[in-house]
């Protein structure tokens, strides 16, 4: 059974940081991605990744994420990461991870975690 389990979300002040962590079991992936759902709008993609041989060779933002998050991994603990930095108000949503491809489009994903609530306050 193949399991996305995110964590390391919580309430954060502007300006502040958070690092979410996505653990995969079940299956190793080779490619990865976060996506986020702010109330009454619709899943929006934010961060993918793309790797082989342990080695990352793609990665993607949003523009409204560039320069401010990254995304990783770590080989041996099959997990993706999420760091975020310079968080703003707009950044506040439910985050999910989604594993099995590298695009924007959440509908080209077939497996997804629970998601983690990032709350950013003014």
């Amino acid at each position: 059974q193949v399991q996305l389990v995110e964590s390391g979300g919580g309430l954060v002040q502007a300006g502040g940081s958070l690092r979410l962590s996505c653990a995969a079991s079940g299956r190793t992936f080779m490619s990865m991605g976060w996506f986020r759902q702010a109330p009454g709008k619709e899943r929006e993609f934010v961060a993918a990744i793309r790797w082989s041989s342990g080695n990352i060779y793609y990665t993607d933002y949003a523009d409204s994420v560039k320069g401010r998050f990254t995304i990783s991994r770590a080989n041996a603990k099959n997990t993706m990461y999420l760091q975020m930095n310079s968080l703003k108000t707009e950044d506040t949503a439910v985050y999910y991870c989604a594993g099995g491809s590298a695009s924007t489009r959440a509908g080209d994903y077939a497996y997804w975690g629970q998601g983690t609530q990032v709350t950013v306050s003014s």
